[in-house]
């Protein structure tokens, strides 16, 4: 039987991650994330992950009663919609929330031995925008990368809005934040036989004329900064998307579904 909690206040103290909704950084130190949305929510239910608890209408009770019911455990909130809005301080679109556990980083070394050859992984730099990386997480899942190494001067794939964003792929990709992302990358290429492409608007080479068959890393930079001198040392190329003159770059989002597609095709 499901562990049903009707509520009609906002007193419980279950209740506390989704009244600091807009402290996500809090969140993050918690080692907890919240999924927002029906679509999140249920990718997150078909997921591995821990589940503390959800948050609905009795709406989508009546919906998510055959995805919840092996899932005793999950102590699942129901009130109305108003009450829900009160609680997390703003309007929500669809009456559904979720929060989870983040799940323990993987090893580099334990993706590389298990995932097939070549390689295709991503790595951010200086990304901070949340929406942004949110939307590249997904693009990622789309084409395919094993893994996502995320420097450690960007933002976490697990902030509310990122998970949003990717609509909940990031739940099935795996995440592996790095202490120093250009001594990460410096391994990969050392040990893995890796390259290791910048995508840089002021490229060395065009993306469609560089070989991409072999093993990959990208490595996405932020909009206003792109990647950093020290992690560009570390990569053996940059590459750029030709463009019409005027328009010198991307949003990181869009530029990151083109260079993973070009190398997709490529693949076959």
């Amino acid at each position: 039987m499901m562990n049903i909690i009707r509520i009609k206040n906002l007193e419980d103290l279950a209740l506390q991650p989704y009244r600091t909704m807009r402290r996500p950084v809090e969140h993050e130190k918690s080692g907890i994330f919240v999924a927002e949305g029906e679509k999140v929510v249920r990718r997150l239910v078909a997921s591995n992950l821990v589940i503390v608890s959800a948050l609905m209408t009795e709406e989508w009770l009546e919906q998510y009663q055959p995805l919840l019911k092996d899932r005793q455990d999950i102590p699942v909130y129901v009130a109305a919609k108003n009450l829900l809005e009160s609680i997390v301080g703003f309007g929500l679109h669809q009456g559904i929330m979720a929060v989870g556990k983040i799940p323990k980083p993987p090893a580099v070394e334990d993706i590389v031995k298990t995932a097939p050859r070549p390689y295709f992984i991503a790595a951010v730099d200086r990304l901070t925008n949340s929406e942004n990386l949110g939307v590249l997480v997904r693009n990622c899942a789309a084409f395919g990368i094993q893994a996502l190494l995320v420097g450690e001067t960007s933002s976490s794939p697990y902030l509310r809005r990122a998970v949003r964003n990717s609509m909940g792929t990031v739940f099935s990709l795996p995440v592996v934040p790095c202490t120093s992302l250009s001594a990460q990358l410096r391994e990969l290429r050392s040990a893995h036989d890796m390259r290791v492409i910048a995508a840089h608007p002021s490229g060395d080479s065009r993306l469609a004329k560089i070989d991409l068959k072999g093993n990959v890393c990208f490595v996405f930079g932020s909009e206003g900064n792109g990647v950093s001198k020290e992690v560009l040392q570390a990569c053996t190329n940059r590459v750029s998307i030709p463009m019409q003159r005027g328009v010198d770059s991307l949003n990181v989002a869009s530029a990151s579904a083109a260079f993973l597609f070009e190398a997709v095709r490529q693949r076959g």
